[in-house]
């Protein structure tokens, strides 16, 4: 019997001593499972930070001036931010990690997806931050911010991927092309342009807005500020290539008024002699696919249109009256006053031919499919209703390569031509575009 009994008490201490040991095992590798995800932050944070900056912005009305972030994602010293943290900027400095301050020069801006780039210099090469393709963003997966809200700098915060393909439009005046990366990593005022990145240390895209309790840009304060949202990199990429090249950004253009629809996409309004009305677009139709692409929200059809290459010939699928159409549209250049930008009128070709031109550039050439490299003349941004250049159907974004038969090289020249000739009746202009290679006759008289 006493036997039995020891046997029973070694027996219950063996397992107890087993079970303990098990225990501390599972609590072992638990511990060694969140060191490891804790040291994945930590690492993150460290290597990034360099690369991170504060913007500091003196402006005309801000006797303190605005302060956001913003991150080098190029080692010559381009770096990325928000449009609206350095809007109407006369000075703008940028400190880095080590304390180092630098006057930054604005490359160039976007009012529509609230995306800008500045530039500083030193002689050696800066720190930059990988970036990551947007498009493999998962809800679910970790995310990472850091910026410097309230001029705290440096802030770290994480969270994860709360939504994608957010849309915000009620209450902001800015940021026309929506579509968001929606994230519970804290983010407030200062965070603005700073990154938020993924567990690999990629930037995923860049911290631009708050939600509000009642979704509006001037609410002194954020009444709910457990959603902020970040524009994707893929089109921060896209925008700050194109601000880097051009100084602007050159946008596909269809000249329509939408809304969305069951189905798809409800054309309500067309202007006269855009692209889509030549293309055979007319009001009530629905589309339903853009080159190959299924959209059903406005937001997802105003990015394909922009993205597209100016002189793209577009497919273009549509109900219309309940029968499909497949439609080929040539894609158009989006006229200044739609795209935010100013354009100088104040000029001899302006006030002769209503056409307001600029200099032909390098990035002109990725953006408009009928120019090579090998081109010489100059852009037109803007055409005047009813001025001679409208008269005789010059589009936007047309190159005058030559006038009266004399090469156009520059605008100076072109410019130079003008007011020589401004007694003439007729001008002979010779131009690349969507439509081909044209000569115009431009009659200056009534």
């Amino acid at each position: 019997m006493r036997k039995s009994i020891g046997f029973c008490i070694l027996l219950v201490s063996t397992v107890v001593l087993v079970s303990s040991c098990a225990q501390s095992i599972h609590q072992q590798n638990d511990l060694d499972m969140l060191t490891s995800i804790e040291n994945a932050f930590v690492n993150v944070v460290t290597r990034s930070k360099p690369a991170i900056v504060s913007v500091r912005v003196g402006g005309m009305e801000e006797s303190r001036g605005r302060v956001g972030s913003g991150f080098i994602f190029r080692k010559e010293g381009y770096i990325l931010t928000n449009h609206h943290v350095v809007r109407d900027a006369r000075t703008i400095t940028v400190t880095l990690l080590d304390g180092n301050r630098f006057e930054a020069e604005l490359v160039g801006t976007d009012l529509n997806t609230d995306v800008a780039v500045l530039k500083i210099e030193r002689d050696e090469a800066f720190p930059v931050i990988p970036l990551a393709d947007s498009s493999k963003v998962r809800v679910g997966q970790f995310a990472i911010a850091i910026g410097n809200p309230f001029e705290l700098d440096y802030t770290v915060t994480t969270g994860v991927v709360s939504g994608k393909s957010r849309s915000i439009l009620r209450g902001f005046s800015f940021v026309r092309y929506q579509d968001f990366i929606q994230t519970d990593a804290w983010i407030n005022t200062g965070s603005s342009g700073g990154p938020l990145l993924n567990i690999r240390g990629e930037v995923i895209g860049i911290n631009a807005l708050i939600r509000r309790i009642d979704n509006n840009e001037n609410t002194p304060a954020p009444a709910m500020a457990g959603a902020g949202f970040a524009i994707p990199i893929n089109l921060v990429k896209s925008i700050g290539n194109q601000l880097i090249a051009n100084g602007r950004v050159i946008r596909g253009y269809l000249g329509i008024e939408m809304r969305p629809a069951r189905g798809g996409i409800r054309v309500r309004r067309i202007i006269r002699d855009a692209p889509a009305y030549i293309g055979g677009l007319r009001r009530n139709d629905i589309i339903f696919e853009y080159n190959g692409n299924a959209v059903k929200k406005v937001v997802e059809l105003q990015m394909l249109v922009a993205e597209s290459q100016v002189g793209e010939r577009s497919v273009i699928k549509v109900l219309r009256q309940g029968h499909e159409r497949i439609l080929n549209v040539t894609i158009g250049e989006m006229p200044p006053e739609y795209s935010g930008q100013t354009v100088e009128i104040k000029s001899v070709a302006w006030e002769i031919l209503g056409l307001s031109v600029r200099k032909l550039q390098a990035g002109d050439f990725e953006r408009y499919t009928y120019l090579t490299d090998e081109d010489q003349g100059v852009i037109v941004e803007m055409v005047k209703v009813d001025a001679p250049g409208y008269k005789a159907r010059i589009p936007n974004g047309a190159l005058i390569v030559a006038i009266n038969n004399q090469k156009i090289t520059n605008v100076q020249a072109f410019e130079a031509f003008l007011q020589a000739k401004q007694d003439a009746e007729v001008l002979i202009l010779d131009i690349k575009s969507s439509h081909g290679e044209e000569r115009l006759t431009v009659k200056l008289t009534n």
